[in-house]
């Protein structure tokens, strides 16, 4: 915030944000003449998607009071792109302007009463948000002045001759020095305490309470050669400091972290140990970062041996932290606390270096962590660290100013080191250190920071690699993975600049000291137009600014972790130099061989967390022979290799994410637990470093079923294998392979496996309900008992021998070891088969079983007693053609049965047979395998962590409407929990709604914690309180049915009730049902009273799109083309095809919701004064404030067609039609003909 006066003496107070694309109309009004003769006719959309810098100064209503735009070359076209450094070298020699200290102001508008105080505002704000920058150049016609306002900024340095024509403009300069200047560095004197205990005391007294009052004057006494205090200063006065030691404990660090990379911070020697003595193999890393999978070694030894320029450009800072690096100092100097400080928005130095094939199985398997190799490292310590730092917030972007000095202070040491605790904000100085990745056992609550001498080097240089470069290249990715890939790609380039193919290819190297330190490999994007229509590409541009060549595509990047500071500048550079304005980053999934999925082999770029995931789109499924040529191309229709999408553009630049350390781990890979990490890894403007999933078999989506359309168990149709692929969540997440078995709320720590141990600050608990080991009643059937005299013995928890042909299933691994045993057996032909359950996964694991070969006559369905009158299907119709189906198929289906025992009560491994009590006479069934769908519940392991840890437990897990436990450090949701009872709704829970909305909702509640452009959560009143949240999504279920009927039911949340019942309501609404159930034709949809689409169930013997029906959840009727109506005048023979006329297209589309809101936002706006909108005459013919002699809907339709909420309603359809039309070519609109 600022203070502005106008000449007049008005005072504004002010703020500088980046440009929102809603900021345009305002900015187009403060456009002069003037302007436009400054900077040219502009277009201000095209120029801010092509813009690295957008700066808008808003006052405190938010009014917009100035706008400029920044770009990374100059305008005017008084150079080339790619080549405008000689031409300004030329201008004054005595200016050492780079593409990495210089940007170009493009634009410059301000309300003219406050343009200058503004102007300066803007100026100091990018000095300030982009440390690295310098100088700004302004470029104008040398026929203009410069005007009242940037002449206070801008100096003239000469002029330049235009490239197209014969003019000369005028070339201005504007330095740091002058707005936002380098701070001054110097040993600290015990005078500066006064200075600097302000702003110690300003973020936190800890030090005083623990050290005393003079804590801050006896460090600065107790300097020596080993210790060193340091001030930075601002005209005299201290405003920042900073205590280093040269003691760090390395046999700690060599322990807990993975130091191979850095050479152990050692210095080499030859009796070095960095391989195990048995193995030749290339050194590898296989410790995981918490934003990737599997790491392995790094890009190249990290260490380059480069000359370090003393006077060295800096960076930021302003924060207060205490950094413990586990110096080995005397005990009155051993600062060992982070303090808190204020709300940090910068981005953090990258913290996975390396390569790896795409998207490879984060899976951290603890055992082979254990017995890793831990190299040895004999030399001295090349390290020294920070221990105390802190400094004013006006000058935190500053904060490497200190690091050219204290490097200076020990000359024989190559890396600074700093700790700080998982949950301390990442502030400004350690954005340019780099995150060393920690073993897996680690035990400390810290993250180490190291950053290296040669990082301070500004000497960087990004160009187009030559052929004299392979040298250097070679030795900078000896040791990836895909190194090979790379130099075959380096030496494509010099040949030929293009594939085979006749793809284009560049390929930019990064220099340092004539050293090679990153390489980055760019094809032409070769299939952006199925990109746009497959990925939310236009969640970040504008894509019809964007041109097709200006598309690249992101092979490979590899930068020496040194440099890692510089990654962004890389990317910006490769699209300056490669006249590019957007990458794009592919990762595909893994197939079951190991191979890659992928035309070119695409290395895990170290540069991933610097771009931004791209959302896949939800693609309709057309009727391609119906549609004819009015199909989508071949481009967007086409069924590609799913791959998860990264991006970046010239707008990301220079835009900061804010980095999350906390330690956020998740029990369950549940729909509910994947659903949590999307939403948290799809924040684009967020970078969650500890990320972490425990689950029994790892992440799903491994396709370990193929292509088989027969699934075992039925789907919730809330992620696919497919939804897997193009989430890639194992490049974000790691994955813990185990069950949990313990958790220690005091130490906050999860153990795994009984012996294994995973850290958390915040813990997730997702693991739903599985299908439980039966437990016998173990009645005697000769005894003649009914299922009322034991039904109580089914209760028990089953404590005996699981037999081996006894199967539960609960996810698709246990599907596939099932599907082995069956096919390695002879059970499929000669065996008789038990399946005991109600549920639909009976039904489906029936179907399943009859289509890989067993004959139906070999099939016992077995159902125990239901718990309601409720059953699965819920629809009298389906149960008679599924009955039907069983009865045609041989399967022998029995009602009531109860388990009684297994081998008659002999040992029951395994199984022979199995008897049953039923309301009558009990039976006993021969079986060769037998699965059990009777009654999910929480595992009892999981049941039993939950109890030790002293969570609250009623039945299920006890969650408030926050899904916080009794632990405020613990969440839970999904089917293992229930809401306290002091909310009086024991019948809701959240197996009442979608698992991925409740999933979704699980994490905006947590981003508020994280995310600093959120509103602060406030507390909801007491009686507030009391409510449970009800979500609105629809409940889905599916599968194929016996009879190779495909199911799909969609439902609204509601407390389960029998469908009979539902139609004897007075307020049921309606039903549309077409076709037969028994004949695989039978299509219902259910219509509230308010004619909203409330319930869908279809059933049918051939394949349909269910993605698209789940789409017509929540719509009105009129909108699904007077379906009622139609209906009712016997137009309408079946639905199945009716929703696939092309009429219906755009309601499957994924943007037809915000078409939706559009229109409503039109109608409830004002657009003409003395009219009200057309939300206020229905309000008031609700309230029947209007006297009518028609009908209020016909009254409703003239109003609007006499008024201009018509037209407008029109224009915005034809638009969205337009702008879609690549998806929705069915269309037609006026001029198109």
């Amino acid at each position: 915030m600022s203070i502005l006066t106008s000449p007049r003496g008005k005072v504004e107070v002010v703020h500088c944000r980046r440009t929102e694309s809603q900021d345009i109309f305002c900015i187009k009004t403060l456009i002069r003449k003037f302007t436009q003769k400054l900077f040219g006719r502009l277009n201000i959309i095209y120029l801010l998607e092509k813009a690295n810098l957008a700066v808008t100064v808003c006052n405190d209503k938010e009014e917009i009071m100035a706008h400029s735009i920044f770009l990374d070359y100059p305008n005017w076209n008084v150079a080339k792109q790619d080549d405008w450094i000689s031409v300004f070298r030329e201008l004054d020699r005595e200016i050492p302007c780079t593409p990495l200290n210089t940007l170009f102001m493009h634009f410059f508008v301000a309300v003219d009463e406050y343009a200058t105080g503004c102007l300066k505002e803007i100026i100091r704000t990018v000095f300030k948000a982009v440390p690295e920058l310098y100088f700004i150049f302004l470029i104008v016609p040398t026929y203009i002045s410069l005007g009242s306002t940037l002449i206070t900024v801008f100096d003239q340095v000469g002029n330049i001759p235009c490239l197209n024509y014969n003019e000369d403009f005028a070339v201005h300069i504007c330095h740091r020095h002058n707005h936002y200047p380098q701070l001054h560095i110097r040993k600290a004197r015990v005078e500066d305490h006064d200075d600097l205990m302000p702003i110690f005391m300003h973020y936190d007294n800890t030090l005083k309470e623990i050290y005393g009052e003079y804590f801050l004057a006896e460090l600065i006494e107790a300097q020596d050669e080993d210790h060193h205090a340091v001030v930075c200063e601002v005209e005299g006065k201290a405003v920042g400091f900073m205590s280093v030691c040269s003691s760090v404990n390395l046999p700690l660090l060599h322990e807990c972290f993975d130091l191979g990379p850095f050479h152990g911070f050692c210095v080499p020697h030859p009796d070095d140990i960095l391989k195990p003595l048995n193995e030749s193999s290339i050194e590898e890393s296989e410790d995981s970062d918490s934003q990737c999978s599997h790491k392995v070694v790094e890009e190249q030894e990290m260490v380059p041996e480069v000359t370090l320029q003393k006077d060295t450009e800096a960076s930021v800072s302003c924060e207060e932290v205490v950094s413990s690096v586990f110096s080995r100092v005397s005990d009155d100097m051993q600062v060992r606390l982070v303090l808190d400080m204020e709300k940090n928005l910068s981005l953090l130095s990258l913290v996975d270096e390396d390569d790896m094939p795409s998207s490879l199985s984060s899976s951290l398997l603890f055992s082979v962590e254990s017995s890793h190799f831990r190299p040895l490292y004999l030399g001295e310590s090349a390290a020294f660290c920070i221990q105390l730092f802190c400094i004013d917030e006006r000058y935190e972007a500053r904060s490497l100013d200190f690091m050219s000095f204290v490097f200076s202070l020990f000359p024989d040491k190559n890396f600074c080191l700093i700790s700080v605790p998982h949950l301390t904000p990442e502030f400004v100085l350690i954005q340019n250190f780099v995150k060393v990745v920690p073993f897996n056992n680690c035990t400390l609550d810290h993250d180490l920071y190291v950053f290296h001498r040669a990082g301070l080097l500004r000497s960087i240089q990004i160009r187009l690699a030559k052929f004299l470069d392979t040298p250097g290249v070679e030795k900078l990715v000896s040791t990836l993975l895909l190194s090979t890939k790379i130099l075959d790609d380096l030496a494509q380039y010099n040949e030929a600049a293009r594939d085979p193919d006749g793809t284009a290819l560049q390929v930019f190297v990064a220099e340092v000291a004539n050293q090679i330190v990153g390489i980055a490999v760019i094809r032409k994007e070769m299939d952006i137009e199925y990109i746009r229509s497959h990925y939310n590409i236009e969640d970040f541009i504008y894509f019809s600014h964007h041109q097709q060549e200006e598309h690249g595509r992101l092979n490979h990047f590899a930068l020496n972790p040194i440099f890692r500071h510089y990654t962004k500048f890389f990317l910006k550079e490769v699209l300056r130099l490669g006249y590019k304005s957007c990458l794009y980053y592919p990762v595909y999934s893994q197939s079951r061989e190991g191979k890659l999925q992928s035309s070119y082999s695409h290395s895990l770029t170290s540069a991933l967390h610097y771009l931004v995931p791209v959302r896949p789109r939800r693609q309709i499924v057309y009727p391609l022979e119906k549609l004819g040529i009015n199909a989508p191309s071949k481009e967007v229709s086409k069924d590609q290799v799913s791959y998860a999408l990264n991006h970046t553009n010239r707008k990301l630049t220079l835009e900061p994410k804010v980095t999350v350390n906390a330690r956020i781990v998740v029990v369950g890979a549940s729909s509910v637990g994947i659903s949590f990490l999307e939403t948290l890894v799809f924040c684009s403007h967020l970078k969650f470093n500890n990320l972490t999933l425990i689950s029994t078999h790892g992440l799903p989506g491994k396709r370990l079923l193929g292509n088989e359309q027969r699934k075992f168990l039925a789907s919730d149709h809330c992620f696919n294998d497919k939804d897997y692929a193009l989430m890639s969540l194992c490049s974000w997440v790691n994955v813990v392979v185990g069950r949990m078995t313990a958790i220690d709320r005091a130490a906050k720590q999860v153990v795994v496996s009984k012996n294994e141990i995973v850290f958390y600050d915040h813990l997730i608990l997702c693991t739903g309900q599985q299908y439980q080991v039966p437990c016998p009643t173990g009645a005697d059937i000769q005894n003649h008992l009914t299922n009322r005299e034991v039904m109580e013995l089914s209760k028990q928890r089953y404590t005996g021998t699981v037999p081996s042909n006894l199967f539960i299933l609960n996810d698709e691994e246990d599907c596939v070891r099932t599907l082995f045993w069956l096919r390695n057996g002879s059970v499929l032909t000669e065996g008789k088969i038990i399946v005991y359950g109600n549920t639909l996964d009976a039904y489906t694991t029936v179907e399943t079983l009859l289509n890989i070969g067993m004959k139906g006559t070999g099939i016992y369905l077995v159902h125990p007693p239901a718990e309601s009158n409720i059953t699965c299907i819920n629809n009298y119709d389906i149960e008679s053609a599924v009955e039907d189906a069983l009865r045609a198929a041989g399967v022998t289906v029995f009602h009531d049965a109860l388990l009684a025992q297994w081998n008659q009560g002999q040992d029951p491994d395994p199984i022979y047979n199995a008897c049953f009590t039923t309301s009558t006479k009990p039976f006993r069934l021969e079986c060769s395998a037998f699965f059990s769908f009777y009654k999910k519940n929480v595992d009892y392991e999981t049941f039993k962590a939950f109890n030790d840890a002293c969570l609250v437990y009623d039945g299920r897990l006890v969650i408030d409407t926050t899904f916080h436990t009794n632990d405020i450090a613990i969440r839970a949701a999904g089917s293992l929990t229930k809401f306290s009872n002091r909310y009086y709704s024991n019948e809701w829970t959240h197996s009442n709604f979608s698992s991925k909305e409740i999933g979704f909702q699980l994490a905006a509640a947590m981003l508020s914690l994280f995310d600093p452009t959120l509103e602060p959560v406030t507390e909801p009143p007491a009686d507030l309180d009391r409510l449970i949240p009800m979500y609105k999504g629809a409940k889905i279920h599916g599968g194929i049915l016996p009879g190779s009927y495909h199911y799909l039911h969609i439902s609204k949340p509601a407390i389960p009730t029998p469908l009979d019942l539902q139609r004897s309501q007075p307020d049921f609404g309606s039903e549309v049902v077409t076709g037969n159930a028994k004949k695989g034709t039978y299509f219902r949809l259910y219509i509230n009273n308010y004619k909203l689409v409330e319930g869908i169930t279809c059933f049918s013997k051939e394949p349909f799109p269910s993605s698209n029906y789940i789409r017509l959840f929540g719509q009105h009727e009129q909108v699904l083309n007077n379906l009622c109506t139609r209906f009712d005048d016997k137009l309408i023979p079946d639905l199945y095809s009716y929703f696939t006329e092309p009429w219906c297209m755009a309601l499957f589309h994924d943007r037809f919701i915000d078409l939706k809101k559009e229109l409503r936002q039109i109608l409830i706006s004002k657009q003409e004064e003395d009219k009200p909108t057309m939300e206020q005459i229905a309000y008031q013919l609700e309230e029947e404030e209007i006297n009518l002699n028609e009908k209020p809907q016909k009254y409703l339709q003239r109003v609007f067609e006499d008024s201009i909420y018509k037209s407008l309603l029109e224009k915005s359809i034809l638009d969205y039609l337009h702008y879609n039309q690549y998806h929705l070519p069915m269309y037609a609109w006026p001029g198109i003909v």
